[in-house]
């Protein structure tokens, strides 16, 4: 759903865009953002729920939300010259060259648990430390931790799973850039930060941002027809795919008890889309040691 408030800032446009601009030469992907945070330009299939949530840009026009961004600047020009009442702009998350992850410490009210203590108690209790990173300042007080993955890895969207107050910005999400003006006040990069890259996520906190494993059975199936449709699902892949659901199968593989026996499946069908054998066998062996399993 796009915002509705067309009575554009000029001034506040101008700085989104060039805010955003800037935001692509550290190799960010971006979109504008209405005052609300919600993506400025409106869907074009709004008359049309079931083809909106089928398309994700391949109809080639704007309003496709996360789907928009890009670090072209040519294109980030067209995305807010289609929307002259953005006011910020959103960073996707999840995508390459960064695979930003964003950790999102919300306020809280004086009777809840701060998010901030919540954060360093689950540091303490799983023995990882947030490293030197960018941080960004929301107007209701909150803080924004940008941190990056493994491109191998798909961390999902979560609010609240990681701890109360703590939500997770991952892959399909997008973080508000800095400079950004919306309707609460304007964000901005916490003092000592913008220099920054964003840190690479601490291994033991990327395990506790990723779904729990799907039950075990106590025997373990055969490969038989699941196999089989994992390796089709790796064969489907198209190029800026292959890696993420090569990871994706061999997960769902280990988790049901079929990882060994498919690993030579799994990596033929990464080479025939494009991989070369060290990286199927890099990401199957990522994919044992993320659930837990050896390779």
């Amino acid at each position: 759903m796009a915002t509705t408030d067309r009575n554009p800032d000029r001034q506040a446009a101008t700085l989104a865009l060039a805010h955003a601009l800037s935001a692509a030469e550290r190799g960010l992907a971006v979109i504008p953002l209405g005052r609300t945070k919600l993506p400025a330009l409106r869907s074009p299939h709004h008359d049309d729920p079931d083809h909106a949530t089928r398309c994700h840009g391949e109809c080639g026009r704007f309003g496709h939300g996360v789907h928009d961004a890009s670090g072209d600047p040519v294109r980030i020009r067209e995305l807010f010259a289609a929307a002259p009442w953005a006011t910020g702009y959103g960073i996707a998350c999840g995508l390459p060259p960064h695979h930003l992850i964003g950790i999102d410490l919300d306020t809280r009210a004086a009777s809840e648990p701060d998010s901030s203590v919540a954060l360093r108690e689950l540091a303490l209790r799983h023995l990882f430390t947030i490293p030197p990173t960018v941080v960004v300042l929301t107007p209701s007080g909150g803080r924004h931790l940008w941190l990056t993955g493994p491109p191998e890895v798909v961390v999902p969207n979560s609010a609240g799973r990681l701890a109360s107050g703590i939500d997770v910005r991952g892959a399909g999400g997008y973080l508000v850039g800095p400079g950004s003006r919306t309707r609460r006040g304007t964000y901005t990069t916490a003092p000592g930060t913008a220099h920054l890259t964003p840190a690479r996520c601490p291994r033991a906190l990327l395990r506790l941002l990723l779904p729990p494993p799907r039950t075990h059975h106590p025997t373990p199936p055969p490969a038989g027809e699941h196999g089989q449709g994992l390796v089709q699902f790796v064969l489907a892949a198209h190029e800026g795919q292959r890696n993420t659901r090569l990871f994706w199968a061999a997960c769902r593989a280990y988790e049901d008890g079929i990882g060994p026996a498919l690993i030579a499946p799994l990596v033929d069908a990464a080479l025939r889309t494009g991989l070369s054998e060290r990286e199927a066998r890099a990401t199957i062996a990522s994919a044992a040691r993320m659930t837990g399993r050896h390779a």
